[in-house]
This record gives C-alpha cells, structure tokens and sequence, in this order.
C-alpha cells in the first residue's frame, strides 16, 4: 500500500497520470509540486526569519523599501506558507480529480512566480511599490486559477472549498498591498489571511491526521481507531469560520473571545476523537496531532487575549497561530509527503525528530516569552527564531537531496 496524499484523499491514481509522471525526463526537482515548493519554502523560512530577527535587533526600520515587521508578516504568509500550500495543493488536487499533474515547464513557471515575487519584496524599495505588488500577487492568482481549472474540468465539486480558500488567500494578499497606505485595511488583510490558513488546518487537517493515524492503529491492531467525520466536526469547522471571521474585524470584541473559546473547545474534543495519545511510538503520525492541538491552544489563547489582553498579548495568541500551528503542521505534511512521495519509508529518523523538536520548542519560547518572560523578551526572541528557523534549515539539509533527486 502506498502511503501518500493519495490514499488519503482519492482512489489509486489513473493509470495515465502515473504514465505521464514516469515519461517525464526533466530535472527531478520539477517532477512533482511538492518538490520545488516544499524546498525552497524551508530554505526561505530559515533565512527570512533571522534576517527579520537582525533587523529587529539592531534597529533597522525598512526591509525591501517597506517597515521590517510588515515584510517579516508578509513574507510569512505570502512567502512560505504560500510556497508550501501550493506544494501540497499541486499533490494533492491530481490525486483528487484523477488528471495530469503540473509538472516540467509549467511547474517551472509557477515556481518562478513565487520566486520573483520574494525578489520583488526585497527590492520594493528600488522597483516601487506597485511593480513589486503586482509581481508578487502573480504566483498566488496564477495558482488559484489552476486550482479552479483542474477541480472544475476533474469534475470534483466536493474539493471546491480549498479553491475557495486559495483564492481568498490570493486576494488577501492583494488586499495586503493595496492597504500599503491604510493601516486598516493593512491590518485586515494580514487577519484575513491568516484565518484563511487557519481554515485550511482545520479543514485538511481534519481529513489527513485521523486518516493516517486510523491507517497506523489499524496496521497494529490497537482500538479504538479514530472516529469518522460526523456532527462534531462540522460544528467545530463551522464555529471555527464564525470566529476566526469575528476576529478578523474586531479581535478584542469579547463576542469574539466568547465564540474563540468555543471554536477552542470543539476543536480539542475533535482532536481528542483521533486517538493521538496512541501513536507516541510513531512521531511522524504524533507530529500531525501536536500540530492541530496548537491550532485548539491558539483559538483558547486568542479568546483570553480578547478578555485580558494584558495577561495574554494579542501577539503571543497569533504566534501561537503562526508559529506553533502552521509552522508544526506544516513541517508535519512536508516531511511526510516527501518521504512517501520519494519512496521511502513512513517513519521518522532521527533527523526528522530534530526538526519537530526544533519547531515545537521554537513556538514554545515565542509564545512563553510574551506572557511569561517580558523582560527576556529580545533574547528570547532571537532563542525562538534560532530554533524555529533551524527546523526549516534541517529540513532543507535533510530533505534536499530527496526532493532533488529520482523516486527511489
């Protein structure tokens, strides 16, 4: 059995896109989506991230011609997250609608888009604002477009929310741009998108961390196996987008703490429904877990941040979001889908443990520091982002050469 996206989500792959990928006779790199996005994402995470820290730290106002803390968001959001969304999207969807997978010079286009538009955020101050915003957004319209195409012409209605979602994303950082200006509308835009990445943990999320671990506990025998999708998830996912909308327009509204401290509740009785507590003795499989539960801690932290945002910053909640969510689920799929899509075996060296630990203890220090620790507030953020920068670093150098080189 074959242990991909593609198990997960669609029957075994139609013969033919199977054959396309095995004619393919280009460079490795760009044989598949997840390899180019999956790499390259790493490498900007773990170089973005000190080059922020070193601005921060030594007072440096502006990075690309715009203020340092805005182009650390942006590259964030619409630099690495985005690079591994599109890997995962450019796996998953062939394997949902059963086509051809971009891959060869249209994979090169794409990701030649996104790396024009890291360019173009560097060098914002030389080319303007305007030129580097519309080289930026390019990749992400350009990537939605082809979501949409491909679930359309495949037919698979059921997937249409993730285009949704990637298009919303798209046109958040769009919105990003345009509230250059406007701190407001600025502001909006950077929640929106990040809620949006939100709902994609939630939603993907939901589908891949019980099925690979009902696929695990059941290949061992152990029961109960993970409980199937029913009225408790979508309560959870529904309540999720009211609040994490509500949060968007007004974070500190207490209606919105209420309806976050819900969305936090349902989310960890689903979490607690997949039987993670299980599969210790997998950490690629626990990963996946730990991953969701810092989407339920972000959603609790956010609401208290609502309610008390003197004891709970509002930045430690986002971080908890940012950092700890997306930067654990992430690396999560990433070393995941690589493993498995190169043809390795499903389980976790000691390499990859590094990595989960690194990310993890990262988010740890970044959250704990802004409630716990304000005096140590710069030393631990530098300790912070040397540790989660490093996990995107060590993935890269332990990634690399499998997603640079043939399938075994």
């Amino acid at each position: 059995m074959l242990h991909s996206f593609r198990s997960m989500f669609s029957k075994s792959a139609p013969r033919d896109l199977l054959d396309a990928r095995r004619g393919y006779g280009g460079p490795a790199l760009f044989s598949y989506g997840f390899r180019p996005f999956f790499l390259f994402g790493a490498i900007w995470a773990a170089l973005s991230v000190p080059l922020w820290i070193y601005a921060y730290a030594n007072g440096v106002g502006l990075i690309g011609g715009m203020p340092a803390q805005e182009w650390h968001v942006h590259e964030m959001l619409y630099g690495y997250l985005a690079a591994v969304i599109a890997g995962f999207l450019l796996t998953a969807v062939p394997n949902w609608t059963g086509r051809l997978p971009v891959l060869g010079g249209r994979l090169m286009f794409l990701f030649a888009l996104w790396g024009f538009g890291r360019l173009a955020m560097l060098a914002r101050g030389q080319i303007g604002p305007v030129a580097a915003a519309v080289i930026d957004c390019l990749f992400l319209v350009v990537l939605a477009a082809m979501m949409w195409r491909e679930i359309i012409v495949g037919k698979n209605i059921k997937n249409v929310p993730v285009c949704v979602l990637a298009t919303l994303l798209a046109l958040s950082n769009i919105g990003f741009h345009s509230g250059a200006l406007n701190y407001e509308v600025h502001e909006f835009s950077e929640h929106f998108a990040i809620g949006v990445i939100a709902l994609m943990i939630a939603l993907i999320g939901g589908r891949i961390v019980p099925s690979f671990t009902r696929n695990w506990l059941s290949q061992r025998k152990i029961s109960p196996l993970p409980t199937q999708f029913g009225v408790i998830d979508k309560a959870a996912l529904g309540v999720a987008v009211l609040a994490l909308l509500c949060w968007t327009i007004d974070a500190g509204n207490h209606i919105t703490g209420v309806l976050l401290l819900i969305a936090g509740g349902a989310h960890a009785i689903r979490l607690a429904r997949w039987q993670g507590w299980k599969t210790g003795a997998e950490p690629l499989v626990l990963i996946l877990h730990i991953g969701y539960a810092w989407l339920t801690v972000s959603f609790l932290l956010m609401s208290a941040s609502a309610f008390a945002p003197a004891i709970v910053p509002p930045h430690a909640a986002l971080h908890a979001l940012t950092a700890g969510a997306m930067g654990t689920m992430t690396l999560a799929v990433m070393t995941r889908a690589t493993l498995g899509h190169t043809g390795r075996k499903l389980t976790a060296d000691a390499w990859t443990i590094a990595i989960y630990a690194l990310v993890v203890s990262g988010a740890l220090v970044r959250v704990m520091s802004s409630i716990f620790f304000v005096q140590f507030y710069v030393p631990a953020l530098v300790l912070s982002a040397a540790l989660w920068s490093g996990a995107f670093a060590l993935f890269a150098l332990r990634y690399g050469p499998m997603l640079s080189r043939p399938r075994l």
